[in-house]
Order: structure tokens, then C-alpha cells, then sequence
């Protein structure tokens, strides 16, 4: 396909190619940038601050307690378990430098999305919020997981102020539920041994995994999607590309209210600042509207990113409108789709752009992205990044007719190199270095793409992928269930909810029994919202389950 994009629809002086072997690795761009950086604040939380060189220093010494304490080495895998804190940043750029390969988990998963996800990488390593312990004492013996370290939300924070934290969340809200893990570190504990062990430099390269990222899929558990360091340096560059002209040096700060878990936050927040010597405002809690609208209150932030869902609450929770929006530059948008409606509402509010772009955690996850200079929401995903090609093709892989939607395949030096021990999975979606991405787009005579479809079942919920095969799998553990489905429905709230079809093997099976046994196999974005009992699923006639059919 042309990349008509390029000459029609690029912003003035947008390199057309970036380099991803600009640095060896994220490591290597860390510790160049905490250097000219090192008076800057890198990141905020709950109003504690931490300087590029404090750090630098700190993950140092988190680096060396992995190192020398544990006994982890080059390419083992280090999971982190915890919400949008100082302790996040600081361990991920220790177990970078430390060359381990970093293994993002959502805090809220159950017990057997952990179990799944620890056993499948083969983690031996893990920084849990104590929130969260529990659950991993129930699986840690089905799993690799050999170090524990725990911490408490407050840890980072000033010592009055942290205790108090802590000790709210675990005494009076009942938030931290009673454990046995015996051979776990307390954070503060793991830092301080590290501070006084020296740490030995890793040598890190582009090839080598900087991440297991979990994404789901049509068809068996969640996979890994291998991201080289070469794949994140790529990704950064080609979104630092995009907005050249928009951050300026060491004068922005970024709101992260998306999970840094997620790839989309990692990137687009956490790793993109680092070269502008930026500012990351972290809020633990976004669901804390309220909350979340008094801390905006406190800083003159400039950049924002978010999903629909984040970007509606904000513009329905009072004082918003109130703010101070001046220094607001852009609003980002990305994880599903935002609507007309919100857009124009957030642009009528604040004054500013809500820019959407489009990206999959198999992309590290960047592909495409509004231009900068765009003046309104046109409610298209916007054009390939630098160094980015993007063909649609028809079920017979060849070429679609310009305006004619077909299904996206992506290349470029962001594209995974597979999935972790999957190789029939990853011959299914990589073509000779074409990324088949599922999601059924057009292209306009000025190089914009729009999604229209999905080829395959993913439901997006509030930005995250919730794949049927998992709901169903879960369903029909319950004895009382012959057989299940799993669709997506439109829902304001979230962009689509989770409806389930199912035919009962127990004539007394109820709706709330369903919702019971989902809420303990399953973590709150994938729980069916809707149930409806039939008779008999709709079936091809090789017995596969039509979810068109449910859907129509």
C-alpha cells in the first residue's frame, strides 16, 4: 500500500524514519537522560516527588539487592504487581538495568489469572502490593517464584505520611486481607540492603526482551508478547517523533492515570518522558473521581492520556470544568475508541485537542497516532507513525481498493518478536514480518485510517482486551452450566460490556449465580454485566459456536 500519508497528511519537519537502534536499550537511555536530567522531577505521587537522579540512584541500589541479594541474572523474568506508585518506576528501571525481563500483571487479577500468568513466563521474581498478597500466597507453589518482595502504598512516601497511609488501608479499611508468605522482603527493607551492595553493570542489547506483556487470544490463555529493547526504543522514538514539536524540554508534566502496567501508560508516559526530562504525575487511584480532580487541582499539568471512559468521568465530575487549563497542551487519547460526543465535550471544556491514536500491546503498542497539528476530533485512529507501513488486505491477503475496509497488517521495528513459547500462535498473526493485527479498517485519500470492525471476538472494556475464550472457559467450570458464550454489547460507561449466552445443565441455575462465580474466577473488567439463558447455542456445522449470530 502507498504511503500516501507522508507527503499528504504529515506535520512539517515529522521525520518520515526513525532510529531504533539509536540506544543500545532502555537501559542505556535511562542512565544517559537521569544523568542530563538530574535535577528534574521524574515522577510525583500523593505529594512526594522523586528527582531523575534520586532515581537513577534508587534503582541502583533496587538493581543491586535483585543482583546481589537474590541472585537474579540476565534474562530471568521479574514480575511487577503493583498500582501507579514510586515504587513502580523505581523497579522497573532496576530490573531493566539489571537485565531481567520485566513481566507486567494487573494487581486485581484472581488467583487464577496470576497463577496463569507467573507459571506461563516462568517469573522467579516478584514486587507485590500488599494489597494483593494474598492471592499470590494461594499460587505462589504452583509457580516458579522463588523471591517475594512486598510493599505498602505509602512506602515511598515521607515517613509520617506513608505510615499513616498504610496503616489506614490495612487497619481501618481492611483493604490488606491476612497472607502467609515467610520468605518475602518488605520493599523499604530490599532497598536498604541494596544501597549498601554494589551493583555489577549488565551489558543490555537490543535484542535482548525488555518485556512479557499478557494480551489474550482468540483461541487458549493469555500469551507474552516477546517486546525487545530494540521494539520499546523504536516504539518511544517513533511517539517522541510525533509530538517533537509539541513537549518542550524539562517544562512538561504528564498525567498518568493509566496503570503503567498497561503498555499504553508504560510507553506513551513513563518511557516517552524520559528523553524530555518530563514529569509524571502518578494517581493511584483514578477511580477516586473526586480524588483525582483535587490532585489535578495541585499542578499545571500539560499533557494528558487516557481511554474514553477516564476522559467522560473526568468532564461529569464537579470542579473539572473549574480548572486551570492553560498549560494543557493535548489530550491523548488511545486503548479504544473515544467518542464524538467526549471529544467534543473535552475540547469545549478544556480547550484543547483530544487527539486519538491506535496501538496493540504486539506494537509495544504505537501504530498510529492523530498529527499534532490536527484542529478538531475527525474521529479517525490518525496515520502510521515514522518508520511504519500499514497495508489492508481481504481474506486472500491481497491489497484492498483505497477507501475499502480490510483487515490491518502492520510493519515496522515496533512489532513484537512473538509470542513467548507460542509458536504456532505467532505464525498465526505474523506473516513475513506483517504484524495481522484483526481489526478491520479503511484508509482516505489523505493517508487516515479509521477502525470499522473487528475480525476477531475481542471486546475492549474501558481500553483493556477481554477475549471470549477465557469468559467461556471460566463458565463452563461452573456445574451447572452445559455450555457458554461471550460477546461485547455497546455500553456508555465502558464502550462495551461483557454479555454472556448460556445454556443451563442445572434447570435452577440463576443470573447472580453466574455473577458470583465470575467474580471470584475473574478480575472486575472481564465479569459478564448481562446473562441471558437459551436453548442452544448457534453452531456452524463443525460445531463451532457462530458468536455473529449472538451478536446480531
Amino acid at each position: 500500500m502507498e504511503r500516501i500519508w507522508l507527503e499528504k497528511s504529515y506535520p512539517k519537519g515529522l521525520a518520515f524514519e526513525i532510529d531504533p537502534d539509536k540506544y543500545n536499550s532502555l537501559a542505556d537511555l535511562f542512565l544517559k537522560y537521569t544523568k542530563l536530567y538530574q535535577n528534574n522531577t521524574a515522577f510525583i505521587n500523593m505529594g512526594a516527588s522523586i528527582s531523575y537522579q534520586e532515581l537513577a540512584q534508587q534503582a541502583n541500589d533496587f538493581a543491586a539487592y535483585l543482583q546481589q541479594d537474590l541472585g537474579l541474572v540476565k534474562g530471568d523474568k521479574f514480575a511487577i504487581m503493583i498500582p501507579n506508585t514510586l515504587q513502580y518506576p523505581i523497579a522497573l528501571f532496576g530490573a531493566l538495568i539489571a537485565g531481567l525481563t520485566v513481566v507486567n500483571v494487573n494487581p486485581l487479577y484472581t488467583a487464577r489469572e496470576l497463577q496463569h500468568q507467573l507459571k506461563d513466563s516462568g517469573a522467579k521474581g516478584i514486587l507485590i502490593l500488599e494489597n494483593f498478597a494474598h492471592v499470590l500466597a494461594a499460587v505462589i507453589d504452583k509457580t516458579d517464584v522463588e523471591q517475594v518482595i512486598i510493599t505498602g502504598v505509602g512506602d515511598r512516601l515521607n515517613k509520617i505520611k506513608g505510615a499513616i497511609i498504610n496503616g489506614v488501608l490495612k487497619y481501618v479499611k481492611k483493604q490488606v486481607p491476612a497472607y502467609h508468605l515467610p520468605q518475602a522482603v518488605k520493599f523499604n527493607r530490599a532497598m536498604a540492603k541494596g544501597a549498601a551492595l554494589n551493583f555489577t553493570p549488565v551489558e543490555v542489547v537490543g535484542t535482548d526482551l525488555a518485556f512479557l506483556q499478557y494480551t489474550g487470544g482468540t483461541t487458549g490463555p493469555s500469551k507474552g508478547a516477546m517486546l525487545t529493547h530494540r521494539n520499546m526504543v523504536a516504539n518511544l522514538e517513533q511517539s517522541n517523533a510525533a509530538t517533537k514539536n509539541v513537549y518542550e524540554v524539562g517544562k512538561e508534566i504528564m498525567v498518568t492515570a493509566l496503570p503503567l502496567y498497561h503498555v499504553y501508560a508504560l510507553t506513551s508516559n513513563c518511557l516517552c518522558f524520559i528523553p524530555f526530562g518530563g514529569t509524571n504525575l502518578l494517581i493511584t487511584n483514578p477511580r477516586d473521581m473526586a480524588g483525582f480532580v483535587k490532585e489535578l487541582a495541585k499542578y499545571p499539568f500539560t499533557v494528558i492520556t487516557g481511554v474514553n471512559t477516564l476522559f467522560n468521568g473526568l468532564l461529569h465530575t464537579p470542579g473539572f470544568d473549574k480548572l486551570d487549563f492553560s498549560p494543557l497542551k493535548l489530550g491523548f487519547g488511545g486503548g479504544m475508541s473515544v467518542q464524538r460526543p467526549v471529544a467534543e465535550l473535552w475540547e469545549k471544556v478544556t480547550g484543547t485537542r483530544l487527539l486519538e491514536g491506535y496501538g496493540l500491546t504486539e506494537c509495544a503498542p504505537l501504530v498510529t497516532m492523530s498529527p499534532y497539528n490536527q484542529e478538531n476530533y475527525n474521529g479517525s485512529i490518525g496515520i502510521p507513525v515514522s518508520s511504519t507501513d500499514i497495508r489492508l488486505v481481504d481474506d486472500d491477503g491481497m491489497d484492498v481498493a483505497l477507501g475499502q475496509p480490510g483487515e490491518m497488517w502492520v510493519k515496522g521495528p515496533q512489532v513484537m518478536k512473538g509470542y513467548f513459547n507460542r509458536q504456532a500462535a505467532t505464525d498465526e498473526v505474523l506473516k513475513d514480518g506483517w504484524l495481522a493485527t484483526g481489526d478491520i479498517a479503511t484508509m482516505d485519500e489523505n493517508g487516515f485510517f479509521k477502525i470499522v470492525d473487528r475480525k476477531k471476538d475481542m471486546i475492549i472494556v474501558s481500553g483493556f482486551n477481554v477475549f471470549p475464550n477465557e469468559i467461556e472457559e471460566v463458565l463452563v467450570m461452573h456445574q451447572g452450566v452445559l455450555e457458554a458464550a461471550a460477546i461485547g454489547v455497546k455500553n456508555d460507561a465502558s464502550g462495551e460490556a461483557v454479555k454472556v449466552f448460556i445454556v443451563k445443565k442445572d434447570p435452577n441455575l440463576t443470573e447472580q449465580d453466574i455473577f458470583d462465580h465470575c467474580h471470584e474466577m475473574l478480575t472486575n473488567y472481564k465479569r459478564p454485566k448481562f446473562v441471558e439463558f437459551i436453548d442452544e447455542l448457534p453452531k456452524s456445522n463443525v460445531g463451532k459456536v457462530l458468536r455473529k449470530e449472538l451478536r446480531s
